[in-house]
């Protein structure tokens, strides 16, 4: 213990003008065919894509209330699974992209996805294979927490510090079409269904779009030779030893304490899924209508990303201190608004009425279906402004890949447990209205603590003590070949 003491000691003991010099090269970015390849947006966008064919299939899946089928049962309880693995592996996933690098990560976790929407083919096959969904949702969360540590580690250390809102935006738009797509083959495949679950072709079309997720990665740039806009390189990939990246947890929370203050937001931010997916969505409507009011929830969503992402905290007439206060404002301001709206709607119904056989199921073409599809559409628009900012707060406290992979991987870890417990507390059968409470009173509850932590920690510029993992004794940077500030990537 003496040797991880002496370690934490040594932090930032490195030359401060050093790590200067390095921040200041710059470089000419490639041209030509090289240049649109290399360019962070196009790896964005790429990033976006591998999410848009495996979480956006998903998602567009759980928002359908009970993965599509009539019985909701194995499918919270799959969810409760995937984000029970999630959980645990999350807090270690960052270390493991550290060391494996972020392509070979993302491509590792790609593969679950298309495994669980496999189950459900097979459950619609077999009716008695239920045990089948619960397991595959156990792999996926192992899966998951390594794919989501890798996204973010890169969409968050490609972009300058003047535009991560705009790129946190570009990648939320493209993965939320997922869901859209998704979403809208499955309104479209069963639109004349009686049945109140979706047919094997839905998922048979789900699986092919997960497999061609698993292929993406290969074909994205290597971090090593993505240089920024403003000539600047991302981070080296760095080699370290396996007790250094362990470690590297423990030291992201000793030197930057202040994440601990966004523990509770993380936490809350998967947590609402229950409730509007199953609770709401799953219990309310015909399965055309669920398929309808998916389609409109990713919809919503692309314009609630860019909306908070580039007209609030890429603004650039404020400050970034400035804009992470609206930014805060305005997510605070939509947690009431929409869940005030949803209240007045869950006090109207109870578990045992809608699981109740020849429940009223409301459709799209009766008259109180508007007013209720626009509630899907709030949530939609809350949802992308909540993790779009819970986003740009981490990338605002450093600019360090291995850091931020760390902090993804408590962001992403946190966010799981939450939604693990609330998926089970579903699965057994909890009075919506407890699960819609909590909801509440855990969103409002992460936005309170949050407060103090935009106020004192969110700078107008991201320093170099903020870099706190690029100094821990024993990791090596992988130098750049010799190279004059005219080197093409």
């Amino acid at each position: 213990m003496s040797d991880t003491r002496a370690e934490v000691d040594k932090l930032g003991s490195g030359s401060s003008e050093d790590s200067g010099s390095q921040r200041a090269e710059i470089f000419d970015r490639p041209t030509g065919w090289r240049g649109y390849y290399y360019h962070p947006i196009t790896q964005v966008s790429m990033l976006g894509f591998v999410c848009f064919m495996c979480p956006g299939m998903f998602n567009a899946l759980t928002g359908l209330g009970g993965g599509g089928q009539v019985n909701s049962t194995d499918q919270a309880n799959s969810s409760a699974g995937v984000y029970s693995t999630f959980a645990f592996f999350g807090f270690f996933s960052g270390s493991v992209n550290n060391v494996l690098g972020p392509r070979k990560t993302l491509m590792l976790g790609t593969w679950g996805y298309s495994l669980y929407i496999s189950s459900y083919l097979a459950v619609n096959i077999h009716p008695g294979a239920g045990n089948f969904v619960v397991v595959s949702g156990v792999i996926l969360g192992i899966c998951a927490a390594f794919l989501w540590t890798a996204q973010g580690s890169m969409m968050m250390a490609y972009p300058t510090e003047a535009q991560k809102g705009m790129y946190i935006s570009i990648f939320w738009a493209i993965f939320n079409l997922g869901g859209v797509v998704g979403s809208a083959v499955a309104f479209g495949s069963n639109f004349k269904s009686t049945a109140n679950g979706v047919g094997n072709g839905t998922y048979v079309g789900f699986l092919i779009l997960t497999l061609i997720g698993v292929f993406i990665p290969l074909f994205m740039a290597d971090p090593n030779k993505m240089i920024r806009t403003d000539g600047t390189r991302v981070s080296q990939v760095r080699h370290p030893s396996w007790k250094t990246e362990f470690f590297s947890l423990f030291v992201a929370l000793k030197t930057d304490p202040w994440i601990i203050l966004l523990f509770p937001m993380f936490y809350a931010s998967n947590y609402f899924y229950t409730w509007q997916f199953n609770d709401y969505n799953g219990a309310l409507f015909t399965i055309r209508a669920r398929g309808l009011n998916n389609f409109m929830y990713w919809t919503s969503q692309i314009f609630g990303s860019v909306f908070i992402g580039y007209f609030i905290l890429d603004q650039k007439r404020l400050r970034r201190r400035t804009r992470a206060f609206c930014g805060w404002v305005v997510v605070f301001l939509m947690v009431f608004i929409v869940h005030v709206w949803a209240y007045f709607y869950q006090k109207t119904y109870t578990r045992a009425e809608e699981t109740a056989v020849g429940a009223y199921k409301i459709d799209i073409l009766d008259k109180n279906y508007p007013a209720h599809v626009w509630l899907m559409i709030f949530y939609g628009f809350l949802d992308s402004m909540w993790q779009t900012y819970a986003y740009w707060l981490m990338g605002a406290m450093s600019n360090d890949p291995a850091k931020l992979a760390v902090f993804t991987g408590f962001y992403k870890s946190l966010q799981s447990a939450g939604a693990a417990g609330v998926w089970r507390a579903d699965g057994v059968g909890l009075p919506y209205m407890n699960i819609f409470l909590s909801t509440w009173g855990l969103t409002v509850g992460g936005m309170i603590f949050a407060a103090p932590m935009v106020y004192l920690r969110v700078k107008d510029h991201t320093n170099v003590e903020d870099e706190t993992l690029m100094h821990i004794e024993g990791v090596e940077m992988i130098e750049p070949p010799v190279a004059a500030p005219t080197e093409k990537a």
